[in-house]
């Protein structure tokens, strides 16, 4: 619909801007305008009536939000629905999980709770407390609790939203009231995410408490850190590679990248810990396998967004849909619009293992051999694909001392699996093809579970083998740069001294000026017997926990089933040997440090 002139309050002008913008606006986008005006002119009308409000404070409800988040995104949505329901007159409780008081749960009338799952099926690092509140013993009945429950997950993981499921369930068990359904959402989140805040602000508009009176109110989605840029993870900026230097030597079995990008012009901003995301594009092999295979025209024009802008097929599958990855509710969706017998009995077997194993290390190109023959128009195939998410790299360089650079470091991802080569869409494309001179669209994902102390002179332990030593790069720059007084250990492991020492010259050069206080490194392959990180901590394991309990700050950067885990028995083993603590002792203590932001994991 174009809004026309005639009886219209607006100038032509005016009106030529809003016909460009309203058809481009999602469902969630509309619905924020709309109760972004009503809740403006509803608080507008409010303040020229004094009383007003006081009447309406008095029957404000307290509202409680809580969320539980390892990068960041749900602090980010929780913050946006505190935002909004305050500026609407709610009263909100605004927490993580681990820091809010368990025993208050009884207490509270209305609960929001916003959680993303994390490793096999797990709760983030700063909701485990909670969590296991929840389902013991003390938990309490809460049949005087109303609450929703907002899910962040991954469909390519066997254990999708596990958490925020779990967590529905149980308060439900304990009598609390559900008013709004659990949304569950998928990598790209920002519309489902948008829609259940929305339907949260109604209910509580709708019950007649809030101030504003408006039945559709809620911020735009935006888990970007406010840093004043115009860019964002919706609208990338273009960054111009500067170097593309392989660190390992040669012979070895790696390939780890240390990409340089200028970020001149940007308005960025960032933080030791945080992270950069990198919107790849797909191997234009695999995407001409696709289309000869389905015998399509790579020319075609196809729509690759919800408001149906069109782009050649090529285009399409190269730039904007994910093809690497399978899920099951991808093969769900396929075997819906293509019955086939194999498929659907894959789907439908009663072994939940069989679907698992066969989705691993299998992409598209798989699933159209295996069940083939097609008859599918290109798109009906591409509607039901998922968008290509964007890659997350921790960044491996200081704003403070490169405030026009963003440094990454990357493991190019290469395996055989089922008779095919296989390569990491981001991690091949900056291996492969991306040399300097090049651009790749990115944005500053702010990761405040994974920062630096405020007090510069705090000490710190830091672990990261492989490409989990980025942020500790960053970490140091930072220090030299704001010539922190702290101490700071290092510990790193990888294959090989001669070939896998990454940024070794950088570690030597702060170890030399005692930016780096001490180092120890473990290289598996150079020994008979292999040798990790976890064993170097276990062999200063008197000096490490002198550390702690100097009030060291421990950070842990990298795998997460198996190196970040072998980390935390191996920090248990310490405190039992060295602390003299118990079994339930040394994981009180480790929780202790978690709520005092003393731990800090960014694993994945």
């Amino acid at each position: 619909m174009q809004l026309q002139a005639i009886n219209s309050p607006f100038s032509q002008e005016q009106i030529e801007v809003l016909n460009q913008i309203l058809p481009t606006l999602t469902e969630g986008q509309q619905l924020w305008l709309s109760g972004y005006l009503t809740a403006y002119y509803g608080n507008t009308a409010l303040d020229m009536k004094p009383g007003a409000a006081t009447q309406n404070q008095t029957n404000t409800k307290e509202v409680t939000i809580l969320y539980g988040s390892q990068t960041g995104n749900c602090q980010r949505l929780a913050e946006e629905l505190s935002e909004t329901l305050g500026s609407q007159g709610y009263k909100v409780t605004l927490s993580s999980m681990n820091e809010f008081k368990s025993t208050q749960l009884k207490k509270l009338s209305y609960l929001f709770l916003i959680i993303s799952t994390h490793g096999e099926g797990d709760p983030p690092d700063n909701a485990i407390a909670f969590y296991e509140y929840l389902f013991s013993r003390r938990a309490p009945k809460l049949n005087d609790l109303s609450f929703s429950v907002l899910s962040l997950g991954d469909s390519s993981y066997e254990f999708f939203c596990e958490t925020g499921k779990k967590i529905d369930q149980r308060l439900e068990e304990l009598g609390a009231k559900r008013v709004t359904a659990r949304v569950d959402c998928d990598l790209d989140f920002d519309d489902p995410a948008a829609e259940w805040l929305g339907t949260v602000v109604k209910y509580l508009n709708e019950t007649g408490e809030g101030t504003s009176g408006s039945s559709q109110s809620l911020s735009s989605i935006s888990v970007l850190p406010n840093s004043g840029s115009t860019y964002s993870r919706r609208n990338p900026f273009k960054a111009e590679v500067l170097e593309n230097i392989n660190l390992n030597g040669r012979g070895s079995n790696k390939e780890t990248r240390h990409l340089e990008l200028s970020i001149e012009g940007s308005g960025f901003t960032f933080k030791p810990g945080d992270s950069l995301g990198i919107f790849p594009e797909n191997n234009p092999e695999l995407v001409g396998l696709i289309i000869n295979e389905m015998g399509w025209d790579q020319d075609e024009l196809v729509p690759f967004n919800k408001q149906g802008e069109t782009c050649s097929l090529h285009e399409a599958l190269k730039h904007h849909y994910e093809l690497t990855v399978l899920t099951k509710p991808l093969l769900e969706k396929l075997s819906q619009i293509h019955p086939n017998e194999r498929l659907t009995e894959l789907l439908q077997s009663e072994n939940k293992q069989e679907l698992q194993t066969y989705m691993e290390g299998r992409d598209l190109v798989d699933v159209i051999r295996d069940f083939a023959p097609w008859d599918l128009q290109a798109a009906q195939f591409i509607a039901i694909l998922r968008k290509l998410p964007a890659r997350l790299y921790s960044i491996a360089s200081s704003y403070e001392a490169n405030p026009e650079e963003v440094h990454l470091t990357i493991g190019a991802v290469r395996y055989e699996a089922h008779e095919r080569t296989r390569h990491g869409v981001c991690s091949i494309q900056c291996a492969e093809r991306v040399l300097p001179g090049d651009y790749l669209p990115v944005y500053v994902h702010e990761n405040p579970n994974f920062h630096l102390p405020e007090d510069p002179s705090a000490p710190i332990i830091m672990i990261g083998p492989g490409t989990g030593i980025a942020p500790f790069r960053s970490f140091l720059e930072e220090r030299e740069a704001v010539e922190a007084p702290g101490k700071s250990w290092l510990f790193f492991g990888d294959q090989h001294y001669v070939t896998d020492f990454l940024y070794q010259i950088d570690w030597q050069r702060w170890l030399k000026m005692g930016v780096l206080t001490r180092m120890d490194i473990a290289f598996s392959r150079d020994t008979e017997e292999k040798v990790y990180v976890q064993h170097r901590m276990l062999e200063k394991k008197q000096e490490l926990y002198k550390w702690l309990r100097e009030g060291a700050y421990l950070y842990i950067c990298g795998d997460e089933k198996h190196m970040a885990h072998d980390v935390h028995t191996t920090l248990l083993m310490i405190l039992e040997e060295e602390g003299g603590m118990t079994s339930e002792e040394a994981n009180e203590y480790l929780t202790q440090l978690l709520r005092e932001k003393r731990y800090q994991r960014d694993v994945y």
